[in-house]
Order: structure tokens, then sequence, then C-alpha cells
């Protein structure tokens, strides 16, 4: 007998951290890890849609070790951090988890970090802001990014309101940010789409 995907325990509107605790969905450590999930779907999304595109590898330098990596390649690296976050976000700080939950580390950051530099470094000045688009991926880039900002957000908001989460998660979504606006600059740069440049009325 196949297992149903429905249990009905949530239609009550609680559901349960790991550790056993229930808590109203609408609770903000839900809505920081809900969030974390509509990321990790945008980019495995955007994922899909690099993969069809004629995206150079990345330099085996920025990865510290012999393998070549694609751009998808990395954004699904970042979709099982995403999950580290998620399952760190959904656990009980107040009890022990019988899971065994991964840990985000300094080197996944490291790593962002690494790749900013190394697209920035081919990539001309930002002379103005600019406006998402020109393509469905740039444009996938740019919704990412604004979800990773919220996801940020609502972490902060559960630091500001004493609730216990791991400082190095704000850390990571904060460069994950930044990773995500300059990749969405460097595949537009890759593919020769000029970027649009706003210009506000006066």
């Amino acid at each position: 007998m196949t297992q149903k995907i429905y249990t009905r325990t949530g239609d009550k509107g609680k559901t349960s951290l790991i550790g056993g605790t229930k808590v109203p969905k609408s609770h903000i450590r839900i809505e920081s890890y809900g969030t974390i999930d509509e990321l990790n779907s945008f980019i495995g999304l955007l994922s899909d849609q690099v993969a069809a595109l004629p995206i150079k590898t990345l330099p085996d330098s920025h990865f510290g070790n012999s393998l070549t990596m694609t751009v998808s390649d990395l954004l699904k690296e970042i979709q099982d951090r995403l999950f580290t976050i998620g399952a760190s976000l959904a656990c009980d700080p107040g009890k022990d988890a019988r899971m065994k939950i991964p840990d985000l580390k300094e080197e996944d950051i490291g790593l962002l970090e690494r790749m900013i530099d190394f697209m920035s470094e081919e990539l001309p000045p930002m002379k103005s802001f600019i406006l998402p688009g020109g393509h469905v991926a740039l444009s996938t880039a740019h919704i990412a990014r604004c979800v990773c900002r919220r996801a940020e957000r609502l972490c902060v908001g559960m630091q500001e309101s004493d609730l216990y989460i791991e400082p190095l998660v704000i850390k990571y979504l904060n460069r994950l940010s930044d990773y995500l606006f300059v990749l969405a600059r460097w595949l537009g740069f890759l593919m020769h789409i000029p970027e649009i440049p706003w210009k506000p009325r006066t």
C-alpha cells in the first residue's frame, strides 16, 4: 500500500517542528523555512533554464578541487545547502532532534564569495541601477534574489525576536542574494544581452 501524502494533522492550522513541538503555521519560524523552500524551487527553475544555455564550465581553482562544474552544478549545490538551512530552521532549538541535521559551513559562504569575485572580474562596471529582464534565465535569477532577500529578512526577524537561529544561516543568505544578482549580470554578459538601465523620470 502506498503512503498517502496527506496526513490531516495540519487541518487546524498547526504543524510540528523537528522535535515534536506544535506551532501555528503562521509562526515566523514556519514562514522562514517556507520561504527557503520557495527560494529552493526558484533555484531549481533557474538551474533548468541555465542548463539549456551555452555557458562555459567554471574554473577548478574556484572550487578548491580538481572537479569541473557548470553553473547548473553549482546551483544544485546551493539547493542542497538550502535544504540544510530549511532543516535547521525547522528544528525546535529547545529539544534534541532524533535525526542528524547537516551543518552549514564557512566554506559554503567562501565558495559563493569566490564565484562572485570570478564573475565580477569579467563584468563591466555598473553605471546605473538595472531592471530585471532581457532573458527568462536572467529574470528568474532576479526573482530568486528577491525571495532570498525576503528569507534573509525573516531570519533576521527571528533573531530580533530572540528565537534561535544559526548565525551562518543569515550570512549565507546575504551572500547568496549577492551571488544571484551577479549571476544574472554574468549570464547576460555571456549571452551578449544588453542590460536594461533604470532611467528615472525627471
